[in-house]
């Protein structure tokens, strides 16, 4: 917080690019992690991590009609997970906190906006870095808390690259109590299987975060909580910046469109990651011992979310918990049964295919009543309505990597 106090004095009168500092909140990030504590990935850890991510590529083989998604194999030290998934933040975060912006502007009456003229834009640069420097310490506290990129469920990194932090799985595993490589494996397993899912369907990525910014879009700005942070702010004592919280400031709207944007986004979530964690636990029973008591721990921890989880959630009003996790994880199993792996994983071919919130009632009637395996023949699942989502930091026309 003390570097965001000495750079806000120089940010007052340089405007920023859009309604967030975002180098500001990198800087932020990294001062909060730098005083926890940062480990640097040692080489032991790093050839653990690319062990773990072949040995759990090789078992999700049989379990997955997907091929490898891998191209890269990474282990990222705190900071390089921020740095890395900053593109996604920045695509979720910017529509919320333009709101919040133009709804700090709206608190200066119209008769004084002609006077303020050009030191108008001191207000969007004011806002900008509050929610920069505040955006920061909660994606500080993810860092902290994250075990590989796609842990929290969203395509936060580069295409093809499958990252674990092996700080936060040590710290993970030894609150779990058990050994860190087998830890480790179970997180690898379940960040092979999200890189299969958003490498070879290529609608999945922009459909999720689609999911999330529409929503994002129908959240609701609470104007009086912005007057009365800011009614806590002494012009003379830069300081008392460290005062304002902007928790709570974001509520999502109680209308039937926000409402039907909500069940989209929990059920894209949902079922991602029902179906990492059924196809994870196929592949890793029988092979790691505490499988089961790993794969409760997992779901408990995806579905009731971490503090930093928490944190986020009240910064920028979005919650990014598969709320029907354990109901997806079943209606999966349940597709495996009836319908074989092929026909299972056939149904991430289009989105019409895929099950919708009210088939998570009865899991063995969907698999048995709707399309099976031999009816899925011949559907073009290279083209299921729009060209792939491109991948963040991708150039256009850049080719992506060719699948291993």
């Amino acid at each position: 917080m003390q570097q965001f106090m000495t750079q806000l004095q120089h940010l007052l009168s340089a405007p920023g690019s859009g309604p967030v500092n975002w180098d500001l909140a990198r800087q932020v990030a990294a001062s909060q992690l730098s005083a926890g504590g940062d480990p640097a990935v040692s080489p032991y850890e790093r050839n653990a991590v690319e062990e773990a991510l072949r040995l759990a590529d090789h078992w999700l083989e049989p379990a997955s009609a997907l091929p490898s998604g891998i191209h890269t194999s990474m282990a990222w030290n705190r900071n390089e997970w921020i740095y890395k998934t900053l593109d996604v933040w920045r695509k979720l975060c910017d529509p919320v906190a333009s709101r919040m912006v133009g709804a700090m502007g709206d608190l200066v009456p119209p008769e004084a906006r002609a006077q303020l003229g050009p030191m108008q834009s001191m207000v969007a640069t004011l806002g900008g870095a509050l929610f920069g420097g505040q955006l920061g310490q909660a994606l500080g506290s993810l860092a902290a808390e994250v075990l590989s990129a796609g842990d929290i469920g969203l395509p936060l990194g580069p295409a093809g690259t499958a990252a674990l932090i092996p700080a936060n799985i040590r710290a993970y595993g030894a609150g779990l109590e058990l050994p860190e490589d087998e830890v480790r494996l179970y997180v690898a397993l379940r960040e092979a299987a999200h890189q299969r899912l958003f490498e070879h369907v290529p609608w999945l990525r922009g459909h999720v975060l689609n999911a999330v910014e529409m929503y994002a879009s129908g959240i609701r700005v609470n104007r009086e909580a912005i007057e009365e942070a800011m009614g806590r702010v002494d012009p003379t004592d830069p300081e008392s910046m460290q005062a304002i919280a902007l928790e709570g400031i974001f509520t999502p709207e109680d209308s039937p469109a926000q409402k039907a944007s909500l069940a989209r986004l929990e059920t894209a979530l949902a079922l991602v990651e029902g179906w990492v964690c059924h196809v994870v636990d196929s592949a890793a029973g029988g092979r790691l011992p505490n499988v089961v008591r790993l794969g409760e721990a997992f779901r408990r921890r995806r579905a009731a979310g971490g503090p930093a989880e928490q944190t986020f959630a009240a910064l920028v009003g979005l919650e990014l918990r598969p709320r029907r996790l354990r109901e997806a994880a079943a209606l999966w199993a349940a597709l495996a049964e009836h319908r074989g792996i092929a026909g299972r994983d056939a149904l991430w071919g289009h989105p019409d295919l895929l099950p919708s919130d009210d088939d998570f009632a009865d899991p063995v009637a969907f698999a048995q009543s709707r399309l099976d395996a031999g009816e899925l023949e011949g559907f073009d699942f290279s083209a299921p309505g729009g060209p792939p989502e491109q991948a963040p930091g991708e150039a256009d026309g850049e080719e992506p990597p060719a699948t291993r």
